[in-house]
């Protein structure tokens, strides 16, 4: 039976309450209602987890043409210059303004910034809070929504899918022109009814993948489902083979997801990276060594670990100041602790992650997606900075200036805009609820085995041909189960995670070069590459 469905209308929809999200609604607020939906609490996103920090150019010896350099750099000739020189001009700006609307950076004595160091930065550069600082800024930028009377927060709302002329009827396919985005179908997690709701301008904001490998340091809420649905709605996605492995994740056999992280900060402030047998292994990778590319340095332990069959490398703090480590590092030493490691005495086991996705949906410099009225910002969305590997803390900068950005064009164009009102509701005739949730749960499992086995840090021809031939069978195994079930989170999640697998594999398989996140062992780097390992 058609289930009727609830229809709301807004004026300015987003998908997701991370930085981007937030920082979007905060400035199109001033110009309509917004509606803002998370799948989850209002607080849990990426931007929560990340440990350490937002890079900007704030003063002397830094410049923008440093900040610049060193992204190009780690992007491995595939960066988009114009949008780098884009957002790393307008850095200095975007983190005042969250220091504005509260976001409290650590400051030195004498109220400068207390800049820290990561990886492949020429300079001191990285605005943080303590170990925390995604938490710190959502905790600011939450607090200012909550008070703007026109941004509603609805959490535990479950996006389906995105709407289209498909859902009028229309043929839809990737040659289609003037595809137009008209709102979501969205699963109330309150309620278990799907409800319409229609806008005039969507943002997706909706994080990264994660979950799609084994081992992530993402939330378990990290599912992809932004870049899923557009994929779906035949929107442009790109350069899904970049998976950022971070290279240092606590290693703890007994954990549950996700992995936590151990900040590249750590490194910055001096960590050095060592075998279990206690020697020091980057410089022979990198002159960089611990502090090279995230790129080089998780194919590097990934290496050793692989050569000398262990499972695991030391992270070595013990010939830094206790006191240092305590004062940057309290979360991350408080979880060390808890486990029996001082990080001031001890070596910190640790292993490579699934961190980021440095693809996604293709958009220009004003967060437009290809198809109309939809627009991405943060770790969902491909911009050109990133390239193919993304430089240390560029992913919060990049995502609240093409917030800022989205913000702009969206407010400029709502009043040419009005919303569609002949969409059906959600049709479920036929569905019933899933007799077995193992079902879902082993092909998740599976899903997640195949991705870590075969479309990991090393890659070769045939581990990704076996990894789609598995995945194609997943895939038609939980299609079947998605037309004949109503819908669930978990079911969604898996779908969303099956097609995320299966456009990072086609991506890395049309890729016939290694470059930054992507290495095969099929294949030397390509022209312009500037790794030689």
């Amino acid at each position: 039976m058609k289930t009727e469905s609830k229809q709301i209308q807004t004026d300015f929809l987003v998908i997701g309450s991370g930085i981007a999200g937030l920082t979007y609604a905060l400035k199109v607020a001033d110009h309509g209602k917004v509606i803002m939906l998370t799948k989850d609490n209002e607080d849990e996103s990426n931007t929560k987890y990340a440990q350490g920090g937002i890079a900007a150019v704030i003063h002397e010896p830094d410049s923008y043409e440093k900040h610049i350099k060193d992204t190009l750099e780690c992007g491995d000739g595939l960066c988009d210059e114009a949008v780098v020189r884009m957002v790393i001009t307008e850095s200095t700006e975007r983190v005042i303004e969250l220091a504005e609307w509260g976001t409290k950076f650590d400051k030195m004595p004498d109220g400068e910034y207390d800049l820290a160091k990561e990886g492949g930065h020429s300079e001191k550069r990285i605005l943080h809070y303590k170990d925390k600082t995604g938490f710190e800024i959502e905790r600011a930028l939450l607090e200012q929504a909550r008070s703007n009377s026109n941004i509603i927060i609805h959490d535990h709302f479950f996006v389906v899918d995105i709407i289209t002329q498909h859902h009028l009827g229309v043929e839809v396919n990737k040659n289609t022109p003037d595809v137009k985005c008209f709102g979501v179908y969205v699963l109330n997690l309150k309620t278990g009814k799907v409800e319409t709701i229609l806008a005039k301008t969507t943002l997706m904001a909706t994080g990264g993948a994660g979950n799609v490998y084994e081992n992530t340091t993402n939330p378990v809420i990290a599912t992809g489902d932004g870049i899923a649905m557009v994929y779906r709605a035949k929107g442009r996605v790109e350069n899904m083979e970049f998976i950022q492995f971070h290279p240092t994740s606590l290693y703890n056999a007994a954990a549950k997801r996700p992995s936590f992280l151990i900040s590249e900060a750590v490194r910055g402030l001096g960590g050095l990276l060592r075998t279990k047998n206690g020697k020091e292994f980057m410089q022979k990778y990198d002159k960089q060594g611990s502090l090279a590319p995230r790129d080089i340095v998780a194919r590097a332990i990934d290496n050793e670990l692989k050569t000398l069959g262990h499972e695991h490398v030391w992270l070595d703090c013990t010939h830094l100041d206790p006191d240092e480590i305590v004062k940057h590092f309290p979360n991350i030493y408080a979880k060390c602790k808890s486990i029996g490691i001082d990080m001031a005495k001890d070596f910190i086991p640790v292993v490579p992650a699934a961190h980021y996705i440095c693809g996604g949906i293709k958009v220009d410099m004003w967060g437009r997606s290809s198809i109309e009225n939809l627009y991405a910002a943060g770790e969902c969305s491909s911009t050109g900075l990133h390239g193919a590997n993304r430089l240390a803390s560029n992913s919060l900068l990049e995502a609240v200036v093409y917030a800022h950005r989205a913000a702009l064009d969206a407010s400029k164009a709502i009043g040419n805009i009005s919303i569609e009102g002949n969409i059906p509701d959600w049709n479920d005739s036929g569905t019933s609820y899933p007799e077995e949730m193992v079902l879902i749960t082993q092909n998740l499992r599976e899903v997640q085995q195949i991705m870590s086995s075969y479309v990991g840090i090393v890659r070769s021809d045939l581990r990704l041909k076996r990894a789609l031939d598995r995945l194609n069978i997943i895939y038609q195994e939980n299609e079947d189960l998605y037309d004949r079930t109503t819908v669930s989170p978990q079911l969604c999640e898996l779908r969303n995670l099956i097609n995320i697998g299966y456009i990072i594999i086609r991506s890395a398989m049309k890729r016939k070069e290694s470059r930054g996140l992507h290495y095969s062992v099929d294949y030397k780097p390509g022209e312009g590459s500037s790794r030689k390992f």
